[in-house]
Protein backbone atom coordinates (compact mmCIF):
# COMPACT_ATOMS: atom_id res chain seq x y z
CA UNK A 1 0.00 0.00 0.00
CA UNK A 2 1.36 3.41 -0.88
CA UNK A 3 1.26 6.24 1.59
CA UNK A 4 -1.83 8.34 0.82
CA UNK A 5 -0.62 11.35 2.76
CA UNK A 6 2.95 12.58 2.33
CA UNK A 7 3.49 13.73 5.92
CA UNK A 8 4.96 10.85 7.94
CA UNK A 9 4.24 12.58 11.27
CA UNK A 10 0.75 14.03 11.37
CA UNK A 11 -2.10 14.75 13.71
CA UNK A 12 -5.73 14.62 12.60
CA UNK A 13 -6.87 17.50 14.75
CA UNK A 14 -10.02 19.33 15.80
CA UNK A 15 -8.96 22.60 17.46
CA UNK A 16 -12.34 22.80 19.24
CA UNK A 17 -11.72 19.47 20.99
CA UNK A 18 -9.93 19.64 24.34
CA UNK A 19 -8.48 16.12 23.92
CA UNK A 20 -7.10 17.04 20.53
CA UNK A 21 -5.59 20.29 21.84
CA UNK A 22 -4.05 18.42 24.78
CA UNK A 23 -2.49 15.82 22.47
CA UNK A 24 -0.96 18.57 20.33
CA UNK A 25 0.41 20.32 23.44
CA UNK A 26 1.99 17.05 24.64
CA UNK A 27 3.70 16.59 21.28
CA UNK A 28 4.92 20.20 21.17
CA UNK A 29 6.29 19.88 24.73
CA UNK A 30 8.47 17.01 23.46
CA UNK A 31 9.68 18.92 20.42
CA UNK A 32 7.47 17.07 17.96
CA UNK A 33 5.94 19.30 15.26
CA UNK A 34 3.48 17.10 13.37
CA UNK A 35 1.72 18.22 10.24
CA UNK A 36 -1.62 19.28 11.69
CA UNK A 37 -4.58 18.24 9.57
CA UNK A 38 -7.83 20.02 10.37
CA UNK A 39 -9.89 17.06 9.22
CA UNK A 40 -13.23 18.85 9.65
CA UNK A 41 -12.13 21.49 7.12
CA UNK A 42 -10.40 19.04 4.78
CA UNK A 43 -11.90 15.58 5.35
CA UNK A 44 -9.72 12.56 4.64
CA UNK A 45 -10.64 10.48 1.61
CA UNK A 46 -11.88 6.91 1.89
CA UNK A 47 -8.39 5.73 0.84
CA UNK A 48 -6.73 7.89 3.50
CA UNK A 49 -9.12 6.50 6.11
CA UNK A 50 -8.24 2.96 4.96
CA UNK A 51 -4.57 3.77 5.44
CA UNK A 52 -5.28 5.09 8.94
CA UNK A 53 -7.18 1.93 9.85
CA UNK A 54 -4.29 -0.21 8.61
CA UNK A 55 -1.84 1.80 10.73
CA UNK A 56 -4.19 1.67 13.72
CA UNK A 57 -4.90 -2.04 13.27
CA UNK A 58 -8.60 -1.38 13.84
CA UNK A 59 -11.88 -1.99 12.02
CA UNK A 60 -13.74 1.09 10.72
CA UNK A 61 -16.32 0.94 13.50
CA UNK A 62 -13.59 1.66 16.09
CA UNK A 63 -12.87 5.00 14.41
CA UNK A 64 -16.51 6.14 14.69
CA UNK A 65 -17.76 8.65 17.24
CA UNK A 66 -21.01 7.01 18.33
CA UNK A 67 -22.12 10.02 20.39
CA UNK A 68 -22.57 12.32 17.38
CA UNK A 69 -26.08 13.11 16.09
CA UNK A 70 -25.13 11.87 12.62
CA UNK A 71 -24.37 8.44 14.08
CA UNK A 72 -28.01 8.05 15.13
CA UNK A 73 -29.48 9.87 12.15
CA UNK A 74 -27.59 7.68 9.67
CA UNK A 75 -28.38 4.43 11.51
CA UNK A 76 -24.72 3.57 11.99
CA UNK A 77 -25.34 1.33 15.00
CA UNK A 78 -26.49 -1.37 12.54
CA UNK A 79 -23.87 -4.15 12.88
CA UNK A 80 -24.59 -5.28 9.30
CA UNK A 81 -22.88 -2.16 7.90
CA UNK A 82 -19.47 -3.09 6.49
CA UNK A 83 -16.21 -1.12 6.64
CA UNK A 84 -16.67 0.21 3.08
CA UNK A 85 -20.01 1.77 4.02
CA UNK A 86 -18.68 3.20 7.28
CA UNK A 87 -15.61 4.70 5.59
CA UNK A 88 -17.76 6.33 2.91
CA UNK A 89 -19.95 7.85 5.61
CA UNK A 90 -16.95 9.08 7.63
CA UNK A 91 -15.44 10.73 4.54
CA UNK A 92 -18.76 12.52 3.94
CA UNK A 93 -19.37 13.32 7.64
CA UNK A 94 -15.93 13.90 9.21
CA UNK A 95 -17.42 14.81 12.60
CA UNK A 96 -17.95 11.06 12.95
CA UNK A 97 -14.18 10.41 12.94
CA UNK A 98 -12.64 9.82 16.37
CA UNK A 99 -10.02 12.36 17.33
CA UNK A 100 -7.22 13.02 17.58
CA UNK A 101 -5.35 10.48 15.49
CA UNK A 102 -1.56 10.70 15.62
CA UNK A 103 0.58 9.07 12.92
CA UNK A 104 4.33 8.66 13.47
CA UNK A 105 7.02 6.24 12.29
CA UNK A 106 4.61 4.07 10.31
CA UNK A 107 2.18 3.60 13.19
CA UNK A 108 -0.93 5.39 14.42
CA UNK A 109 -2.87 5.78 17.64
CA UNK A 110 -6.13 7.41 18.68
CA UNK A 111 -5.21 10.00 21.31
CA UNK A 112 -7.84 9.12 23.90
CA UNK A 113 -6.66 9.80 26.48
CA UNK A 114 -4.30 12.37 24.92
CA UNK A 115 -1.25 10.72 26.55
CA UNK A 116 -1.66 7.79 24.15
CA UNK A 117 0.09 9.84 21.46
CA UNK A 118 3.29 9.47 23.47
CA UNK A 119 3.22 5.68 22.89
CA UNK A 120 4.55 6.27 19.35
CA UNK A 121 7.56 8.35 20.41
Amino acid sequence: MTDIHPAPTRLYHNPRCSKSRSALELLHARGIEPTVLAYLDTPPSVDELRELLALLGLPARDLLRSGENEYRELGLADPALDDDHLLTVMAAHPRLIERPVFVHAGRAVIGRPPERVLELL
